[in-house]
Parts: structure tokens; sequence; C-alpha cells
């Protein structure tokens, strides 16, 4: 297959969609490369260079070709002879037509090719192609380094825009689908950038200097191939639309099919044990085959390109060869100028469908633009307060107060409403209630995940619009239920907790959470290595991890959100002795569903529907004999039975 018609396929399958906004989008685009217009500039200058070169190149072959024709046909005379006795010899014996010819050529009767003239001729030909190919080389050097500076910045703008972003962002769209925006889409907007403006730059030029050339050969040849301009410009663009189509059906077809991969192989264990994988495999068998069909027309209709343009311009090669053949034998023209404008009039169809493959390119390049651009203008966080720190650091308790907080994630579902809760510094709370209750939406909102829509929030009596965002989260530290482990050792693991760590504050803090007897018992100790899953342990063991974590951070308030769920119920006896030693003299908020556990805590809050609607201590609750008590006996009578 072509390079124009690899162009097509590659420009296609970036395009899941076109542009809203092209004009826009551009805009914002050409703003970005604002800061490298001299760079822009440079790479500009430098393909008019190298097209001019190359441009070049077919008219001085040209003059090589005539050159030798000129020698071989003036070898054919005598030696001796001038070039007007040997133009009268033939009209005399009624060669007329080649006389005419003869008489346009630049021969010395009996004498045959000029070597010394012909090295000179292809030398500068040679000469021109290595300078044409050189400006070129710079060219896209030049692109590259301009490209790769406008991408980096843009690709700093999303790594900072992505600490910006509420919780809610991420909440209302799919990672995988903004990680396809920061990755994919910038990748493609990097080659665009790189590729699509360099080759439409050069085609573009191409095309005016070719057809500049061509008029300057021989203006009749010239409007006899610009005939085909239209033509070809219709046919490569009436399949390249419909090509792209395909090409987008394909792309989605391909997304789909990978989800399901993805999915199918994340809960492989699930899938085996609900005996789903017959299901699974028609599902695949399915997607599959609607991604080929969808293939085959898109590389189908994106092949058709080039045998196309090939058709047009055989039929230009023929209309050219034989009216450029009849006007070197009337000597209008010489030879060399005819095979130079036949090698002019096929280099002339390759640009326009690199242009149309180009304009698919770009077409995709902006459409990434587009959703690059629009993850950029998503709403932000509001920004945090600057000058220096509101909140001294406690080294052990804090007071936390909610003062008649409301929130809630849409605008028409309400779920925290009116909640006020006063927490003393040392006091351990306990949030208990069913699912959907908002138990673990007043964790997000302690630790300003979300903002609050209406109340106060205050933390040693300082209210949180007060306080920036590492402020509050850095007097908190958190054992959540779903654990998270990054790929790396042990020890960085629970150090992840406090920055600089020293070897004993980790060993320590791993004695403390139970987490020392088992990772002695790994061939490296606290130096094996775990993958993004943690996958070579098991959910108790990263459950522990989590919880050394959160004793080595040894902040002034805790939240544990199901901490022990993961582990049995020995080790649970364990955690819960090396729990309740971490919480002495530390507010703590407790989580839990498993409601033995949270027994002893000060104050137990019981929520339903956002609000709280029993409050008091295990004794007091049980005498209510409201939500809590039969909460508490339900799984007391589960635990018997």
């Amino acid at each position: 297959m072509t390079m124009g018609a690899m162009n097509v396929i590659r420009g296609g399958a970036r395009a899941p969609e076109k542009s809203k906004d092209l004009r826009g989008t551009t805009r914002r685009l050409l703003a970005r490369l604002h800061p490298e217009r001299t760079k822009l500039s440079l790479a500009i200058g430098l393909g008019v260079a190298s097209v001019a070169f190359m441009v070049s190149g077919p008219e001085i072959l040209g003059n090589a070709t005539n050159v030798l024709f000129d020698g071989i046909v003036g070898k054919e005379f005598p030696a001796g002879t001038t070039k007007t006795q040997a133009l009268t010899y033939l009209r005399d014996h009624g060669h007329s037509q080649i006389a005419s010819m003869v008489a346009a050529m630049n021969i010395t009767p009996g004498i045959g090719v000029n070597i010394d003239q012909l090295g000179r001729v292809l030398g500068l030909a040679g000469l021109v192609y290595v300078l044409g190919a050189s400006f070129s080389y710079f060219q896209g050097f030049t692109m590259a380094g301009l490209t790769q500076r406008v991408m980096s910045g843009m690709r700093r703008d999303v790594e900072a825009k992505l600490s910006r972003l509420p919780l809610r962002y991420f909440d209302s769209h799919s990672h995988g689908d903004i990680l396809s925006r920061v990755t994919n889409d910038i990748d493609n907007l990097t080659t665009t950038i790189q590729q699509g403006l360099s080759q439409l730059l050069t085609s573009l030029l191409t095309i005016v200097g070719v057809m500049g050339m061509m008029f300057w050969i021989s203006p009749l040849l010239a409007v006899v191939c610009a005939v085909t301009i239209p033509l070809a410009l219709v046919v490569t663009l009436f399949i390249a639309r419909r090509s792209q189509v395909q090409f987008a059906t394909q792309w989605r077809q391909t997304g789909t099919i990978n989800g399901l991969v993805e999915e199918t192989h994340t809960g492989h264990e699930l899938v085996q044990v609900f005996g789903r994988s017959k299901l699974t495999i028609d599902q695949f068998v399915g997607q599959n085959k609607r991604l080929y069909e969808a293939s085959f027309r898109a590389q189908f209709l994106s092949g058709v390109i080039q045998p196309s343009m090939q058709f047009i311009a055989n039929i230009n090669y023929v209309a050219i060869a034989v009216l450029g053949g009849y006007r070197v034998a009337s000597g209008l023209l010489s030879l060399g100028a005819v095979t130079a404008f036949i090698q002019y009039s096929r280099q002339f169809t390759m640009p326009i469908t690199q242009i149309a493959s180009q304009m698919n390119m770009l077409q995709s390049g902006i459409a990434s633009a587009e959703r690059v651009f629009e993850f950029l203008d998503a709403e932000e966080e509001e920004p945090d307060l600057t000058g220096e720190p509101t909140l001294r650091q406690p080294s052990s308790a804090a007071s936390v107060k909610l003062d008649h907080v409301s929130f809630r994630y849409d605008l028409d579902k309400p779920l925290i409403e009116n909640f006020t809760l006063e927490v003393a510094p040392g006091e351990t709370v306990a949030i208990v209630g069913p699912t959907g209750a908002g138990k673990t939406t007043i964790v997000n909102l302690l630790v300003r995940f979300y903002e609050i829509d209406s109340g106060r929030i205050l933390l040693n009596g300082i209210d949180y619009k007060n306080l920036t965002r590492d402020e509050v989260r850095r007097a908190f530290g958190m054992v959540l239920q779903d654990t998270w482990m990054f790929a790396g050792s042990i020890r960085d693991n629970i150090a992840y907790g406090k920055p600089g760590a020293t070897g004993e504050e980790v060993v320590a803090a791993a004695v403390a959470a139970h987490v020392d007897s088992f990772v002695r018992t790994l061939p490296d100790g606290y130096d094996t290595v775990l993958d993004e899953d943690a996958s070579n342990l098991s959910s108790g063991q990263k459950q522990l991890l989590t919880i050394a974590r959160a004793f080595l951070a040894n902040q002034s308030i805790l939240i544990l959100d199901e901490a022990t769920s993961n582990v049995d119920t020995r080790t649970e006896v364990l955690i819960q002795e090396a729990m309740a030693h971490l919480r002495e003299g530390r507010t703590s908020f407790v989580i839990a569903h498993r409601l033995s556990t949270i027994r002893n805590a000060d104050t137990i809050i019981v929520m339903d529907h956002g609000r709280i609607i029993e409050q008091g201590s295990h004794e007091d609750l049980m005498e209510q004999r409201g939500l809590y008590f039969a909460l508490y006996n339900s799984q007391f009578t589960e635990a018997t039975t």
C-alpha cells in the first residue's frame, strides 16, 4: 500500500469524531504555537527551500536528456558539415518533419555526447537533490523540536489541571475517558502538528512549484494537466469522506472490544465463578465481527484512493505523452522538456492525495485538541488561600465541628441536610447507618474532597474557608476499606504516609499494625516489590499495610472507614487493640458496619438519609430501642444463627 493510503488509514483511525468547533479550536491551537512563531517561520522557510530544490530537479535532468539526445543525433551527421547544411540535406530529401525537430536541437554534426557537459549537468542535479533533502531534514528537525516543546507545555498544563479538578469531575467522567484525553489525544495531536502541518505545507508548495514549472516548460501541456486537478480532488475527497466515516466506526468498535476484554480480564475469576465464559466469548465474537466489518470497509475504501489516483494519472500521462511527442517532432519542444514535464505530471497527483489524507489527519488532530481543551476548561476547585498557614498542626488531638452543613452531589437530590456535629479533641466518634445514609460523604466533606453547599466546618475553631486544602488534609490520617498500593517495595508503601521516614520508623509502624510478622516471612522482607495491584499479597495483608501507613503518618485526626473489613477475626482483635492504642489522645472518626467493633466509642451517631437520627453511647442507644438497637440485634442474631 502506498504512503498516501497509509496516511489516510492512520488519520482516519485516530478520528473518533469530527470537531464541534473547528474555528475556535484552531484559534486556541494556533495560540499555543504562537510562542514558537520564530521556529515555525524557520520551518516554513526550510520547506520552501526544500521544495524549490526538489522541483528544479526534473528540469535539470531534462537538460541532461537533451545533452544525450543532441549528442546521439549529432553523431549521425557527417563530421565537418554545419548544422545548416544538415538541415538543408534533410529538407531536400523529403524529411521536413525531422528537419524541424533537429532545428530546435543544439547539435554539432559528427560530434557525439559531450561527456564533460553531461557530467556537469548530472553533478548539478545531484547537488540540487542533496540540498533539497538537507533542507527537508532540517525542516523535520525543527518541527520535531517545536512540536515537542508545545506538547510538553500542554502536558504540564494537563498535569497541573488534574490537581485542580474537584473529585466531582472524576465521579462524573470515566477514568478511561480521562486517561484517553491526557495520553492518546495529546499523542494524536503531537503527530498531527509534527507530521500533518509539515506534510500539508510541503504538499501545497509542491503543487504550486510543479504547476509553475509545467507552465514555464509548456503552457499548453500544463493546461491539459490542470484539467485533471478538479477530477482528482473530487475523487479523493469523495472516497476520503466515506473512509473517515468507516474509520470512526472502526474506532468505536475498537474501544468497545477493548473495554470488553479489559473487563473480562479484570473480572476473570468472577466470570469463571458465575459460569459466564461462554456468554463472554459470544459477546467477544459478536463485537469482533462488527470490528472486522467496519475495518474491512475502512481499509478497502482507503485503499481505493491510490488506484483511482493512479488511473487518473495514467490518463494524464497518455495525453501528455501523445501531445508532447507531437510537439517534439514538430520542433516546438525539446525531448528533455517533455521528459521533465512527464516527471512533473507524475509528481502532480501525489501531493493532491497527500493533502486529502492530511485533511483527515488534521481533522483528527483538531478533534483531539478539542477534547484536551474541554478537559483544560473543566470547572476547577475554588483556589486555595495564599499567604502564611493559618492552622498550626497539633501534635495530638484536634477539635472538629460541622455546623448546619448541607451538601448534595446532584442539585435535585438532597443528601446531607442541616447536619450538625461537634467532636472534642481526643474523642472517638463512630458513624453507623444503612447503605446510602451518607456516612462516606461525611468523610469526603471532612477531608475537603467536596465543598459544602452551606454551613461551616471548623478545624480547631478555624473555618475551612480560611484554610488551604493541604492544611486540612495534613491533619487527617485515613484507613479506607478499599486498599491502595503502588508499584514499589513494601517499605516504600508504608513510608508513603510520612515522606523521609527512617527505616526504624517504618519497622515500628509495621510492628504496631502486626505487619512485621508476615513481612519477615517474605524472601526480600521489606524490600519485596509489589505490583500495581499488589496481587502477591492477600486482601488482609494489604489492609494491614494501609493501617501501618496510618500508624507512621501519626496525624492528629484519624478516619477509619471499615478499616478491618478484610482481615480475619483473630487479626481483627489485634488491629482493634492497636487502633485503640493509636486513638489515645487523638480525635477519631470510625465508620463500621460490624457494630460490635465500635461499642467503646465515645459517641455513636446513627445516620439515615443524610441526617443524624440517633446519637449517644452504645448503652444509651440500646436503651432507646431505635434504629441502632435494630441494627445491632440483627447482627447479633445473625452471628448466633
